[in-house]
């Protein structure tokens, strides 16, 4: 059974180059795959491995960076490894929208899960959904529109303008996206702003599927590719002509063909695309009969 950790916090640090390898050498000698953004603003990962050792990478980032408390933990299990290998990532910004933000910035109307269906219900209330369009489709919360960004940075000019007395409800994955751009609605002069306690994740986790608002699965960026209630692994695969994630109804039509083309896709790739595409699924049919690993995916981080 491997553990996974999934965390952010949102806070000033220094002399980045100088931890990248020490964590590095920390996590492969741990057995720890997975990635961890450090900024200047911040930091954001998602690691999975035993707990003892989750345990012990948890207390040494904490001690690193003088950190009391994370910003947001999400905590799950699953049956297999769901990374290839460990990260270490040093970027301008945690998440790109254009500017950093300060950890005197925090909004503090996190809703907790058990609250949030109230707010869900509420008519005077705009839900938004932070993540990009194919995430959206996946799954999303009833009421909630999606404001169509396929780069973060686009969020600013792509938001709808509203009143700045509207409330506003806010949810991504696991926090720190809609977290960055309710900041970015309060520096413009929103006030009245609900975030999703530890996102879509933590919902998920804790809320019944009964009582549950939540409509379809959960795209996630690692080798589960979408996860249900209580962060079961969920239906989709991954489309290895375009990389995107593929439902089950998606698959019983005549343009899916497993590891060459899904419906997304098929009418886009050229021929010798396509060709390529078969060889390489031939390859890996080949080696899963002989018993043998085939790495050949783009990873996910």
């Amino acid at each position: 059974m491997f553990y996974i950790f999934g965390f952010y916090k949102f806070r000033k640090l220094n002399k980045l180059n100088k931890h990248k390898n020490s964590f590095l050498k920390f996590l492969i000698n741990n057995n720890i795959k997975g990635t961890i953004i450090i900024s200047k603003e911040g930091l954001n990962g998602t690691l999975s491995g035993s707990r003892i050792n989750l345990i012990k990478i948890k207390k040494k980032i904490k001690y690193i960076f003088k950190i009391k408390k994370f910003d947001s933990e999400n905590h799950s299990k699953n049956k297999f490894q769901p990374f290839q290998k460990a990260k270490i990532k040093i970027k301008e910004e945690l998440v790109p929208i254009g500017f950093r933000v300060s950890s005197t910035e925090k909004i503090k109307n996190q809703t907790e899960p058990k609250d949030w269906n109230k707010l869900l219900k509420d008519k005077n209330i705009k839900i938004i959904d932070t993540r990009k369009p194919f995430e959206f489709k996946v799954g999303t919360f009833t009421g909630a529109e999606n404001p169509n960004i396929k780069n973060f940075r686009d969020f600013p000019k792509n938001f709808k303008k509203v009143k700045k007395e509207t409330k506003i409800a806010m949810f991504c994955t696991g926090g720190i996206r809609c977290e960055k751009a309710s900041i970015y609605l309060k520096r413009n002069g929103y006030k009245k702003i609900y975030l999703l306690k530890g996102g879509i994740l933590n919902y998920l986790n804790k809320i019944d599927k009964s009582k549950s608002l939540w409509n379809g699965e959960c795209y996630v960026f690692d080798n589960r590719v979408s996860v249900k209630h209580k962060l079961k692994v969920g239906s989709y695969i991954i489309c290895s002509g375009c990389r995107m994630p593929v439902s089950l109804s998606e698959r019983k039509s005549k343009k899916y063909n497993e590891g060459i083309t899904c419906p997304k896709c098929y009418d886009k790739l050229s021929v010798l695309q396509k060709e390529r595409f078969s060889m390489r699924q031939k390859q890996i049919t080949r080696a899963k009969k002989l018993g043998n690993k085939y790495f050949f995916q783009k990873e996910f981080h």
